[in-house]
């Protein structure tokens, strides 16, 4: 009995979850109805727009060309009117000085010869100056009116051919096209064939963690890109805080947009990380990426007594094929803070393999800063530079304002340019560490060395303050330039 009641419970299961779907389909279908009768209403209405606006334009031409026919004919009119007039004063005239000729000729009066010549002659020059014997007798305007007709035969044609516009066919992305570099990605595609009708692409793209194409659920929304001419676009300025970027395109032409393209993933790996606030001296105040100092952070918190203190490193977790970072716990095990005046905080993301880039901005009023990177088992007292377990940067503005590279207790002054920003390029499989201006990319100093353990961004300031930039890309100029001088000798060999 009770397996037939169980066996009766999944079927009214299964049932009531196959009458859910098909009430939800009933509610799709019903909505697809609804759409269906607001979307053919909206093209019905756009079509109507159209031909009102085509009628506008051909109402608006048959006006200005009836226009131009009325004044052509008003100008030949007065032209021929004026000519008509001119010519009828003129016979007029001729008319009754043919009249008098005839009268002179026919004279019977015998008065006397010299009076008979002299109103002859009279009679002559009147006739020979009559305005007849002045006129043209060519018309000034001619009555052919045919330049004015048209043929719209050609028109007619093209409007016989009249068609709903085509969907635009779905481009294709060509991956091996694409370019990701200098924290910019530039995107190609083709069409299967030839469009004259594509007006513009929209381009959507949104971050991910995951390869592939994207998943029903993400955590970044679409960003869109619209009004592109061109069958590829540059995106520049990113930050690539995420592992991929996901990509998709569609074309547009005056009405309709096409289907998306099927969606690609770009890798866009960049050295990403924040600032450990849990290592962070008391007189630091760290927010997000950002340090301040601040004199009285020290003076109201008690420093923690050492327990359990050791200065063996963190172990490195297995290093994976892409060679990435690896994300280090936000507390220092078994250790304190920095105190003292190793005013430090350091970043919470080790290096244990291939090549990394982040750059920094600091106030270069500060009375001292220094940039690089330290072992995890640098001293709570070390303060950068003053170790074999840390290599730097410093800036000290005390007394005399001076650039130098530290490492273990050992400096070389730098004769270069204090740069508002600095960019730092790791190399953990070769061993480089080189330090840049991050606007010019003029390389300022290289430690040349071997980590024996993974490394971790590490800052010191004191009386100023700094702030990291992150996700980003080793620069193509960085990478040449590593490439070139890779099989010289350095010249810092001192200090490694």
């Amino acid at each position: 009995m009770g397996d037939q009641k169980e066996s009766l419970r999944k079927i009214t299961h299964t049932l009531a979850m196959k009458n859910e779907e098909i009430s939800n389909f009933i509610s799709t279908l019903k909505q697809s109805l609804d759409n269906l009768e607001a979307n053919s209403n909206r093209v019905q209405e756009d079509l109507q727009s159209e031909f009102t606006a085509l009628h506008s334009v051909l109402d608006e031409m048959k006006e200005n060309m009836l226009t131009r026919i009325k004044q052509e004919r008003a100008s030949r009119t007065y032209e021929l009117q004026s000519q008509l007039s001119a010519c009828s004063k003129a016979l007029e005239s001729s008319e009754e000085l043919l009249e008098l000729a005839n009268q002179t000729l026919c004279s019977s009066e015998t008065d006397g010869f010299s009076q008979v010549s002299d109103q002859y002659s009279a009679a002559a020059v009147t006739v020979t100056m009559a305005p007849a014997f002045r006129l043209s007798l060519k018309a000034k305007a001619s009555d052919n009116m045919s330049h004015l007709m048209v043929d719209f035969s050609q028109e007619r044609e093209m409007l016989q051919g009249l068609k709903f516009l085509p969907v635009p066919a779905t481009p294709e992305i060509q991956v091996s096209e694409c370019q990701v570099c200098d924290n910019t990605v530039t995107v190609v595609w083709t069409l299967p064939e030839p469009d004259s009708k594509i007006d513009h692409y929209i381009l959507e793209h949104r971050r991910t963690n995951h390869e592939g194409p994207p998943r029903i659920r993400e955590d970044y929304p679409w960003m869109v890109v619209e009004g592109i001419r061109e069958m590829e676009h540059t995106l520049t300025g990113l930050r690539f805080d995420t592992r991929y970027i996901t990509f998709r395109v569609r074309a547009c032409n005056k009405a309709v947009a096409g289907e998306f393209s099927e969606p690609i993933t770009l890798e866009t790996h960049a050295f990403t990380f924040k600032l450990d606030s849990g290592s962070a001296h008391q007189n630091l105040k760290v927010e997000d990426l950002s340090v301040e100092w601040d004199s009285s952070g020290g003076k109201v918190q008690d420093i923690r007594k050492e327990k359990n203190r050791t200065n063996s490193p963190m172990h490195s977790p297995a290093r994976s094929a892409l060679m990435s970072p690896k994300r280090a716990p936000t507390a220092r095990p078994g250790r304190d803070r920095f105190t003292a005046e190793s005013y430090t905080v350091l970043g919470d993301t080790m290096i244990d393999a291939g090549q990394q880039y982040w750059e920094v901005r600091f106030d270069k009023e500060s009375k001292a800063f220094a940039v690089g990177v330290a072992l995890r088992s640098l001293g709570r007292f070390d303060q950068l530079g003053k170790s074999s377990a840390s290599w730097c940067i410093h800036l000290n503005n005390w007394l005399q304002q001076s650039l130098t590279a530290k490492h273990n207790n050992k400096a070389r002054t730098l004769d270069c340019p204090i740069p508002s920003s600095i960019g730092v390029y790791v190399n953990y499989d070769e061993g480089v560490l080189s330090f840049y201006n991050s606007k010019t990319k003029q390389l300022m100093h290289t430690f040349k060395t071997k980590f024996q353990q993974p490394v971790i961004p590490a800052f010191m300031v004191w009386n100023g303050s700094f702030s990291v930039v992150t996700g980003l890309q080793v620069p193509s100029v960085v990478q040449s330039g590593q490439r070139k001088n890779s099989g010289t000798s350095s010249s810092n060999a001192s200090l490694t």
